[in-house]
């Protein structure tokens, strides 16, 4: 079957949805969205505690309510989904191939939203020594086992990283009567939101070892136990600190990695720092009338922030097929001192219209400086009280700042002394 279209979506979850409805409020009528799973809603329809839609929709939402919001929006507005619809192929001018229980969907589009999200890294990424027994699970597929299909993954566990997932889990499974004997986390602070480290762990009296990993698994049916060591600032086992945990269950919760394939196949330029493409403020990749957002572009701290983005780049992307997108004079972001990555990686200037900047933090602070700085001057500064790694920083720059931008941006984060 063959389908021409203004605007495809690629993935139902917050992004897609949240692009797709501002789209069609942009004034593009004729959008698609396409969805490997069999319902939108995405990862939120296994995140059942609440926490969701305080920015964005002005109440506290659980993950499932929150994409029903959204889901209920793409209904009203008669925009066409294709469920249980896998995209194989995304060419440079915008022709997608897909596959579903019908056979295969050939669509032209005007342009394209990447809204894939993101996947977790598994064992085989982290390169623990060991058996292969069962046992072994992602926080992610742990939390769908026991939220969606109502399995109970185990009854002692130890979690590897410091991850929201994975705090969240450690917090889920003590509810279902499993006792979570450790969170083991290599670097020496957690990457996490702080809220999760209070509601979650400290909450349950779970222990946080920070500065520790995982150097063995030891079992041969089902895992019945790790070795834990604590870590040089190298983040290598230091010799004579092992010790045994006895467990049945270990979480992995150890990052998460932009699904990018389709994205890189279609000749996307990806960042390296985040994996994700390149894009400019409008979420335009390197490919003209492809778009990028959600955790397809970087890993988010929030939802809201999700479709807060998402909205940004289906906008943009209805521009881009009305005819109304801007030309401008373009100029690189790169991350300074204490930075880790920067957001947007590319800025349109001559614009008239303010730009917000995503960064993260390279390590925690306290009272610290955000620095601006284009061709040897400061154009910008911001102050916050701290800063850490695990929550994403975003600045403002006004229009007449970024107008005035004519080479390199660099942001720079210094503790204040």
């Amino acid at each position: 079957m063959k389908v021409t279209c203004q605007i495809a979506v690629i993935g139902g979850g917050p992004a897609g949805m949240a692009a797709a409805v501002a789209a069609y409020d942009r004034g593009c009528r004729d959008i698609v969205i396409l969805d490997r799973e069999d319902a939108m809603g995405g990862i939120l329809r296994q995140c059942i505690h609440p926490g969701f839609g305080l920015h964005r929709l002005g109440r506290e939402l659980t993950g499932p309510e929150y994409a029903a919001e959204f889901a209920a929006m793409v209904r009203d507005r008669g925009i066409p989904v294709y469920t249980g619809t896998t995209v194989t192929e995304i060419s440079r001018d915008r022709v997608i191939t897909a596959r579903n229980r019908q056979g295969i969907l050939t669509i032209h589009a005007a342009a394209v939203i990447l809204a894939m999200g993101c996947r977790e890294r598994s064992r085989g990424q982290l390169t623990i020594p060991g058996s292969r027994p069962a046992g072994v699970y992602t926080a992610g597929t742990a939390q769908k086992l026991v939220n969606s299909m109502g399995y109970r993954v185990g009854s002692r566990a130890v979690i590897l990283g410091s991850g929201d997932i994975g705090l969240i889990m450690a917090r889920r499974l003590t509810l279902e009567g499993a006792k979570v004997e450790a969170v083991c986390e290599v670097m020496s602070y957690s990457g996490c939101l702080a809220r999760n480290i209070t509601q979650c762990l400290e909450d349950f009296g779970i222990p946080l070892y920070l500065s520790t990993t995982v150097t063995k698994i030891h079992g041969r049916k089902r895992v019945e136990g790790v070795t834990a060591a604590q870590v040089d600032d190298r983040r290598r086992p230091i010799a004579g600190t092992e010790r045994y945990i006895p467990c049945d269950t270990l979480l992995l919760s150890c990052g998460l990695i932009p699904e990018n394939e389709l994205s890189r196949a279609a000749g996307v330029l990806l960042d390296p720092d985040t994996s994700g493409p390149v894009v400019d403020q409008n979420r335009e990749t390197t490919v003209p009338g492809i778009f990028a957002c959600g955790n397809v572009l970087h890993v988010h701290d929030l939802v809201d922030h999700v479709s807060r983005e998402a909205e940004l780049a289906g906008q943009a992307a209805a521009d881009f097929v009305l005819g109304k997108a801007s030309c401008a004079q373009i100029v690189a972001t790169e991350a300074g001192q204490g930075v880790r990555y920067v957001l947007p990686q590319r800025l349109k200037t001559g614009t008239g219209e303010p730009v917000e900047l995503y960064f993260r933090p390279a390590a925690p602070m306290g009272a610290c400086r955000i620095r601006v700085c284009c061709g040897g001057r400061e154009a910008a500064a911001f102050s916050r009280l701290h800063a850490a790694p695990g929550e994403m920083e975003r600045i403002t720059l006004p229009p007449a700042v970024v107008d005035a931008l004519d080479a390199t941006v660099t942001v720079v984060l210094e503790e204040e002394i």
